[in-house]
């Protein structure tokens, strides 16, 4: 799987295409806007994938000229970047989640899982210098704003919602690649598993791997599959809550705040 990069646009038009500041100072282009280009970028990728993505394949998508693009977005990096914002307006941010800062950090989690589920070609983007656009800006005032006040120092409520973030990139990989490898091979995981388990139940040795196969058996029939990706995703979920809880009670113990450190 191919990565792209977030943040190799020329920083001065990245940061005017994501803020708009510039959009309604042009009326070059006819029809053509920011927002409708980058509608049909994500649904090339959506639709193709991210290999797909060119600023030629946009302009099949709207029926236009490639160049004439060029007149509303510089090039690939800055789509890329105002694609990625873009989709991070997605994700709804209720004020009224109930159960304290858990039950916010949880609906925050299970946001960006099927946000990633829409939109599987974001986890093709390296973001380790994000889009500073102003979806993305907003997205980090809402997820700080779910351990606001909680005894927590300032370095480590940017840790939590980081922590979060990886959490949900790394755990979705599993049910993106779920879905495509039965939209490609046309067979659904129960399928694959109603014929290859019948296989494995006579070459697997259960003197030789005893835990594999007693372990694997009960996963194989609870699951129906080599594993669930959305149980294993909820199961994660709450034990990382539970380790942000430890560190919240140590807290109120009177116990100090630990040295946050980086590199």
């Amino acid at each position: 799987m191919s990565v792209e990069y977030s943040g190799t646009g020329d920083p001065a038009r990245s940061l005017a295409l994501l803020w708009r500041t510039r959009e309604k100072a042009s009326r070059r282009g006819g029809d053509l806007s920011v927002d409708r280009i980058v509608r049909a970028a994500i649904e090339v990728a959506d639709a193709e994938g991210l290999g797909a993505l060119s600023m030629r394949r946009v302009a099949e998508r709207l029926g236009v000229g490639t160049m004439s693009l060029y007149t509303h977005v510089p090039g690939k990096g800055e789509l890329l970047d105002v694609m990625l914002d873009t989709a991070y307006g997605e994700t709804a941010r209720p004020d009224d989640v109930p159960g304290g800062w858990r039950g916010r950090l949880a609906q925050i989690a299970r946001e960006n899982w099927a946000l990633h589920l829409r939109h599987p070609w974001l986890l093709q983007i390296a973001t380790t210098r994000p889009p500073l656009g102003p979806n993305v800006t907003a997205r980090y005032e809402y997820e700080l704003r779910a351990v606001d006040g909680i005894g927590l120092t300032d370095l480590e409520m940017d840790a939590v919602v980081t922590l979060v973030d990886n959490y949900v990139h790394g755990a979705v990989r599993g049910a993106v690649e779920t879905a495509q490898a039965a939209q490609r091979t046309g067979m659904t995981d129960e399928q694959w598993w109603g014929a290859h388990a019948p296989y494995l139940e006579k070459v697997l040795d259960p003197r030789r791997f005893p835990l594999a196969a007693r372990v694997g058996a009960a996963a194989g029939q609870e699951y129906q599959a080599a594993g669930d990706p959305a149980r294993a995703f909820e199961f994660g979920l709450q034990r990382l809550l539970d380790g942000v809880q430890m560190l919240i009670a140590g807290r109120d113990a009177g116990g100090p705040p630990p040295a946050v450190t980086t590199g």
